[in-house]
């Protein structure tokens, strides 16, 4: 691979995310800002108010990224930017600024599937993952486990059917009172109860296939938080082993699924991305389940679960690496995709 200098944007819903990536040596600098704090009044995403940051946040955080960086806007060798999936607003600022730099700067846009930055976002710990795996791809409205053969090279093995188990955690965590985001709230919430009090169902688990299905279990804990409120006087601890039981519930699913998956392409090497990702029981449960399988898991670091612009920047460089004629044949339009199957960008 070419010495490639990076910058790699992400605005595809409410974080701002921002890097700068040396094919070489790697990740230099990454700064990050959260709209958490705003959207919390509202109790989830206002997409115009999204956008609005957006606007407000960019042009500081990629100055400040090259500063860190000790680095130039002129050095940069090509600008990759979230091009979809996300809420439209959120990723035509993104595109904007990309799109304004490159012709500013002469130099190509590259536009990244948000889901493969975050698909290929565990190549960037230590031991990285090899060629061929298979993905949990765990990321606010998708759960998804894909073979991946290469880069670009993707195949569905399995997807939700209605909820994604982000959106599970979310929808549960307010049944329960619990402030926005509402996953990771929970699984703080979870730490201090008892998955074992309450048995709460596993959806699909033992279905044959890689289907996922959420939704039931959602309902299936609102029954059970109403049953418990209506009782005089309410048990103090019930919050806390609800929301143990639930995430015990996904976590299992989760477990069971991406173990089929290995069993069934044969690979033994898996991949776990997306802010699910990060869950501390997810990834203690996981790594102990594949171990008695003979199978590796490998997860992203921690700060890079999130949206963050290292994995866009990253992917960019991994599509160069293999075809580095996308230099010569960016796309500078705003040509955004708020809905993007990753089974559908091109290889190339």
């Amino acid at each position: 691979m070419p010495n490639l200098l990076i910058l790699g944007i992400e605005t595809s819903c409410d974080e701002t995310g921002v890097a700068l990536y040396d094919s070489v040596t790697g990740q230099l600098t990454h700064a990050l800002h959260s709209q958490i704090e705003m959207h919390a009044g509202y109790g989830g995403v206002v997409p115009e108010l999204a956008s609005r940051d957006h606007i407000r946040r960019i042009i500081p955080l990629i100055e400040n990224v090259i500063k860190e960086s000790m680095r130039s806007l002129s050095e940069l060798d090509a600008i990759a930017v979230t091009r979809g999936p996300g809420l439209g607003g959120a990723l035509l600022v993104g595109s904007s600024v990309a799109a304004g730099l490159a012709a500013a700067l002469g130099k190509p846009v590259i536009g990244i599937h948000h889901l493969e930055g975050h698909l290929l976002s565990p190549l960037l710990s230590v031991p990285r993952p090899e060629f061929p795996f298979v993905a949990l791809l765990v990321s606010g409205g998708h759960t998804q486990l894909m073979a991946v053969m290469g880069v670009g090279q993707y195949r569905l093995l399995g997807e939700t059917v209605d909820d994604a188990a982000g959106e599970a955690f979310d929808k549960t965590a307010s049944l329960l009172g619990l402030s926005y985001p509402g996953g990771p709230a929970l699984s703080k919430l979870a730490e201090l109860g008892n998955p074992r009090r309450y048995n709460l169902p596993r959806p699909m688990i033992g279905s044959g296939d890689l289907e996922f299905s959420f939704s039931g279990l959602k309902t299936a804990a609102l029954t059970l938080i109403r049953k418990l409120e209506a009782v005089s006087p309410v048990d103090p601890q019930y919050r806390a082993d609800v929301a143990a039981a639930f995430q015990a519930a996904i976590v299992d699913v989760l477990i069971a699924k991406s173990l089929a998956a290995l069993r069934s392409t044969g690979m033994t090497r898996l991949v776990v991305a997306g802010g699910v990702g990060g869950n501390k029981s997810l990834r203690r449960e996981l790594t102990r389940a594949a171990e008695t399988c003979g199978a590796k898991v490998f997860y992203p670091p921690l700060e890079l679960c999130t949206d963050n612009g290292a994995m866009i920047a990253f992917a960019a460089a991994m599509r160069l690496g293999e075809h580095p004629t996308l230099l010569e044949n960016s796309d500078t339009s705003f040509n955004i995709k708020s809905r993007w199957p990753l089974v559908e960008i091109p290889a190339n």
